[in-house]
């Protein structure tokens, strides 16, 4: 059994308050700060992002539950780490709205109209019609300058702009976690994470698919 640098053994505490062994997954908020970090002195990390867009999608279309955002998720972990560990959160209930289907549902539909309105940009300069914007817009509204993390590519410019593209709207979700980490819960921003939603939505249809077929 492994042990810390103190000689103890590596332990948290459950939910029931009995003291578990860490699972190597516990430490996966460590990959989403690296992440964060990395895309802030080069930019063309922010394509590694990719894979918290398909690993929930692949586990919840093969196994039909949600192991991912309950077990994997790096950011809920860091949300947690910060909110509780830290203190940082004020750990009250969530509004009844943000829990809503019309809001959850809502806030998926408007993600995927801005995350598609990246995609179209990105295109646009892989064609030649718009320059590369060296720019982090958060929020969907505030652009930051950030060309110290671009140093060129072999490949095209839409290469860059995809990734600048994609550290915004991973930037701007964990702002918006931050957020409601600090005024809520924890882990609040799980919730209505787009992610969760629509990982939720396809494990809802699996489910039913396979009740119809037994």
């Amino acid at each position: 059994m492994r042990k810390g640098v103190s000689g103890k053994r590596d332990l948290h505490e459950g939910g029931d308050g009995v003291k578990t062994k860490k699972k190597w997954y516990d430490y996966l908020w460590v990959v989403s700060l690296t992440y964060l970090i990395l895309g802030f002195f080069n930019i063309l990390f922010a394509w590694l992002g990719l894979l918290c867009f398909f690993i929930p999608l692949i586990i919840s279309l093969a196994k039909g539950n949600k192991a991912y955002c309950n077990r994997y998720c790096g950011r809920g972990q860091l949300f947690g780490l910060i909110g509780g560990t830290f203190g940082l959160s004020r750990k009250k209930d969530i509004p009844g709205w943000m829990k809503s289907k019309y809001f959850r549902y809502g806030f998926l539909i408007f993600f995927f109209i801005m995350f598609f309105l990246m995609l179209w940009n990105t295109y646009l300069v892989f064609a030649g019609a718009k320059d590369l914007k060296q720019i982090v817009t958060l929020l969907w509204t505030f652009k930051v300058p950030w060309r110290w993390a671009y140093h060129g590519t072999v490949l095209s410019e839409g290469v860059a702009q995809f990734a600048f593209g994609f550290y915004s709207v991973m930037l701007t979700s964990t702002i918006l976690g931050f957020f409601t980490m600090m005024l809520f819960k924890p882990r609040s921003w799980c919730v209505y994470c787009p992610m969760g939603t629509m990982t939720q939505l396809i494990c809802k249809a699996k489910n039913n698919m396979g009740g119809k077929e037994s």
